[in-house]
This record gives structure tokens, sequence and C-alpha cells, in this order.
């Protein structure tokens, strides 16, 4: 990139070698956009198309015979409503819960004062190494009595030791001097917390929300195993897993109510894919801002 001394100070004047460089970098990273955004936009077209259209192959691009009878078929299946609830809940409860933990947990790991500190943290981060597998974590939950229990969902996920990780990482990159002044004018180490570290944390605690939300939005093996005998507390990734292996009966539902052609499994398979991906990708825009700077400045130590 040449220089030119201005009036004004250095100046930097484009090469042609840059430009085609530029050129080529944005042309990569839109066509990389559109292929990641594209699956998203085909389930949708072919949800909202015409079911014998969708059926024949014959929705690619643009979408056809426009409806929403599908989605409004889904609310007359049976306890697909109450399944909606739990995960909603769920991950409404598990989320805030998990990142108000990781945040105090976090901010306690950065503590002179604390107890064994060294220990305790080695013991959160060895965590992340072992696996006991599935039938010790069953059995454990089994003994706990979170099994068909809608604690089951929330208990378990409170600890996060990467988020934690990341907290702690983050809060040390806030300058001492702001604990030190309010510690000084007789704050307590929760008034600290809560006034203090919480708000310069933002960044951070919404790229751990982000992580918690999705885990909980998406989660299925906690529900296919702990509430095989509870089917209220099924969430809607299980109860949806349920209706994909019994299709007929699904398309059979869903049929039902609905002024459009004949519902075929592929419309219910892109339908079910729809609906438990747009309410998790509503998430994103509002925490957009805080991620970038939340993940890298999080991330910087160890």
């Amino acid at each position: 990139m040449a220089k030119k001394q201005g009036s004004s100070g250095m100046k930097y004047r484009q090469t042609a070698g840059n430009m085609v460089f530029n050129v080529i970098n944005i042309t990569i990273f839109t066509l990389f956009t559109i292929i990641c955004f594209f699956p998203f936009y085909y389930l949708f077209i072919n949800t909202i198309s015409d079911n014998a259209l969708v059926g024949a192959n014959m929705i690619t691009l643009i979408p056809k015979g426009i409806h929403f009878d599908n989605y409004v078929a889904l609310r007359g299946v049976q306890d697909f409503g109450n399944s909606v609830m739990v995960t909603v809940s769920r991950t409404i409860l598990g989320t805030t819960l998990m990142v108000l933990c990781s945040a105090f947990a976090g901010y306690l790991t950065t503590k002179r004062q604390m107890w064994n500190r060294s220990f305790w943290y080695r013991a959160l981060v060895i965590t992340m190494y072992f696996n006991a597998g599935t039938i010790p974590w069953y059995l454990n939950m089994l003994g706990l009595g979170l099994t068909d229990n809608y604690l089951g969902y929330i208990i378990p996920g409170i600890v996060a030791p990467y988020n934690i990780i990341l907290v702690k990482t983050y809060i040390e990159s806030i300058p001492a001097s702001l604990e030190e002044s309010a510690t000084i004018d007789g704050a307590s180490v929760l008034q600290v917390f809560t006034k203090i570290i919480l708000p310069l944390s933002k960044p951070i605690l919404a790229t751990i929300a982000i992580f918690g939300a999705v885990g909980n939005w998406n989660s299925l093996q906690d529900s296919l195993i702990l509430m095989s005998n509870s089917p209220g507390l099924y969430t809607m990734q299980h109860r949806l897993w349920v209706y994909l292996n019994s299709s007929s009966n699904l398309q059979a539902a869903m049929t039902m109510g609905t002024a459009a052609a004949t519902v075929n499994n592929k419309v219910i398979k892109y339908t079910i894919s729809m609906v438990t991906i747009i309410p998790i990708m509503l998430v994103y825009p509002f925490m957009q801002r805080y991620f970038e700077e939340g993940i890298m400045l999080g991330a910087v130590k160890g």
C-alpha cells in the first residue's frame, strides 16, 4: 500500500493489487454467506409453498402457492403446545441461572482471597477433559432424583466450566482500580459484583447467554433419557423426534384443519425443522453487537 504525505498528515492510497485483493475477498465472503444462508431459505420457501409442488420437487428458488397452513396445523398436533412451553421455559430459566452463576463463579475465581482458589479452578477446568459417559451420568441423575423431574433440565446446566473460564478472563481485563475504589467506599463483594462487574461484563454475558440459549433450545438427549416416563415434560425437540419416527400419524394430524394440499412427509420435516430453527435465530440479532467483543476479550488469556 503506497503512502502519500499531505497537509492533513499521512494518507494511504490503494494500489491495484490491494483493490484486486479486496474484490476477491468480498466476493468469496459473499458467496460463503449465500452458501450458509441458502439451506435455511430453501427450508422456509418449501414450508410456505404449495404442498403438492413441494412433494414433486418443483420448489427451488422461488416459493409458489404461498400459504402458512403448515405452521397453523402444528397447533392442533397433540401435546405440541405443551412441549413448546417446556422448551421455552427451560431455555429462559436455564440460561438465566447459568449466566448468573457463571458470572459469579468467574468473579470469585479472580479473587486471591478465595480459599484454595487454584485448586477449585483447576478442579473446574479438569471437568472439561473427562467425561464418565452416558450410563454413569444417568445413574447419577437417577440417584439425585432428577429423572422425570423438570429440575433435571435446569440444575445440571447451571455450572458451565467453559463459560466460567470466559467470564473469569473477561473480568480480569476490567481495571482493578474500579473495584478497589468501591471497596474503599464500603461496598461489599455482592455490591461490587452487581453494581460494577455485571454492568461492565455485558459483552461476555451476552456471549455465554447465546451459548446457553442455543444449548437449552436444541437439547434432546436429556429429555430423551431422563424424561422417558413423563410425556408431559418432553421438550419440543423430543416431541418432534417422536413425531418424525411416526410421521404417518403426524401427517394425519397436520392434514386435519388445513386447507392446503395433502401434507407429505417432506413438508412435515421441513416445517418441523423451521419451527426449531426460527426462534433461536431471532436471538442473534439482539446479541450480535456484544458477541464478537465478548468472545475475543474472554479468550485472550487462559
